[in-house]
């Protein structure tokens, strides 16, 4: 039986275990992100497939067993995985990904590489994506299509296919035209998205940089726009959009545009930071660290995240106001990278020797300023640094959204705490009540941490009930609802022009 909705992600949907010398296909141990709303649909569809890749030796790929179901679940929920060697998944994700796609994404034109980029290995397991997806499809079946790896998937799938319904979520930000355009394939990226019914981003300026380079490359015509939804922030933060184009024609073909940031599970998150364990944690964190006030960072290693600029203000609010050396503590996640990323050695490289000057010259005997993690914090313990903490510091120079930041804010359940967040995140067009700084500028990076640092609690109250009310509205069951809904919406006619239904 053909599947009536089709997801292509490039993460499997479980976790794998070993026990016995048997293989279980299990529940994700991480209960937050994306993939646990995304199984939701996956689950209570009719008849579905989730196409991933996996990466395996040659021996492995002998007996290589390409479709799986999860443990406890449905026989009509297939897991396609597709087998890829090492150095295909090298080349596609580790350099190709990372090293030519991912500084231009994130307006860092500079760290690109061209000539080590292997287009043709990208193009090849797009197609493979393609292919699985169109195996298993039905005629009218929506194909739902996650992130930038999967650029040239919606292209394949049209000659195939060109009835099916396509919808493509971006999931990092989409830069402006001339950063975009830097990439020499950028003409064959915007064909294929332009195969899409719908194309969702985060936010609307990201909706407007994606319209702005498909009019660069291709002759696009812009029939409906629409003003910016009150839940986003219209004017004066680096982000804002007072207007978004929801639709453009390119030849015979409309294509619907939207924006619809992913949001975090409340829910989940309570439940975890309501258990025992969670508590007793907390209370043993603020024992141990007293009056003093914590500050938590959490992210990956990674050039765009803005740590060293983070850890230098840090090391400048220790200088200008001494008497707060032993009254303050920053507990700062930065995850190492896979091996085989060597984009990020540079700036691990970096938050180290940053962290240990700023610890070698200020620490005293009792106090250390800096807990530095370099190895992924468990869910429950990183919860317990989010409750327990004063102040969340998210400062990247660019992110597509930031969960961390909402994550932060639903541990406090509105009632306290502060929220510094970089205004070149997607989440600060959401949040404008978080105290928004600019990463680029010492003067206002210092401003910002000064005034977290001295903010009263009554507007502590004030700023996070705020927050916590604009992240409870826009969820991410909601994400996944709009994006499924309007994806729902449209339908092609024999390969012409899509109508409403």
């Amino acid at each position: 039986m053909k599947s009536s909705l089709v997801i292509l992600y490039h993460r499997e949907p479980y976790d794998e275990v070993k026990e016995n010398g048997k293989i279980y296909y299990r529940e994700k141990k991480s209960p937050n992100g994306i993939v646990p709303t995304l199984k939701s649909f996956f689950a209570n569809a009719e008849q579905s497939t989730w196409v991933a890749w996996k990466q395996v030796t040659s021996k492995q790929k002998t007996n290589f067993e390409e479709r799986v179901t999860m443990e406890g679940g449905k026989d009509s929920c297939v897991v396609r995985r597709i087998p890829l060697d090492q150095e295909q998944v090298k080349n596609f994700y580790h350099i190709t990904s990372k090293e030519a796609f991912w500084p231009i994404l994130h307006s860092f034109p500079e760290h690109f590489t061209y000539e080590s980029s292997d287009w043709e290995n990208f193009q090849h397991i797009n197609q493979l994506f393609a292919n699985a997806a169109c195996e298993d499809a039905d005629d009218d079946a929506l194909i739902w299509i996650h992130d930038y790896n999967l650029w040239l998937t919606p292209y394949y799938i049209r000659q195939k296919m060109p009835n099916v319904k396509i919808a493509f979520f971006h999931h990092t930000p989409f830069p402006a035209a001339d950063v975009f355009n830097i990439l020499h394939w950028r003409e064959a990226i915007v064909d294929s998205l332009l195969c899409c019914d719908l194309c969702g981003f985060h936010i609307p300026r990201y909706v407007e940089n994606f319209v702005s380079a498909a009019r660069s490359c291709r002759e696009i015509e812009i029939t409906h726009r629409t003003p910016v939804d009150p839940a986003f922030t219209r004017v004066g933060s680096a982000l804002a959009e007072p207007e978004l184009t929801t639709q453009i024609r390119y030849k015979d073909r409309l294509i619907n545009l939207d924006a619809f940031p992913v949001g975090t599970n409340p829910d989940q998150i309570l439940k975890v930071v309501h258990t025992p364990e969670v508590q007793t944690r907390v209370a043993q964190i603020r024992e141990e660290i007293g009056d003093n006030k914590l500050i938590v960072s959490a992210g990956r290693v990674d050039y765009v995240k803005g740590a060293k600029e983070m850890l230098l203000c840090y090391e400048r609010l220790l200088e200008r106001q001494p008497q707060l050396q032993g009254k303050v503590n920053l507990i700062m996640t930065a995850v190492k990278a896979a091996i085989g990323m060597r984009v990020y050695r540079i700036a691990q490289s970096q938050i180290e020797q940053l962290v240990g000057k700023i610890n070698g010259r200020f620490s005293k005997l009792n106090w250390t300023p800096i807990i530095l993690f370099t190895e992924p914090v468990p869910y429950e313990e990183l919860m317990a640094f989010y409750r327990t903490a004063d102040i969340a510091w998210i400062c990247p120079l660019r992110d597509g959204l930031n969960l961390v930041a909402k994550e932060y804010v639903v541990t406090h359940e509105g009632k306290d705490g502060v929220l510094i967040l970089s205004e070149f995140t997607g989440s600060a067009v959401e949040l404008p009540d978080a105290v928004l700084t600019n990463p680029y500028s010492d003067k206002r990076m210092d401003e910002c941490i000064d005034l977290a640092l001295a903010m009263s609690p009554e507007e502590q109250a004030q700023r996070m009930e705020r927050l916590y009310k604009a992240i409870r509205r826009y969820d991410v069951q909601q994400w996944a609802n709009h994006m499924f809904r309007e994806a729902k919406a449209t339908a092609v006619l024999g390969g012409k022009e899509p109508v409403l239904v």
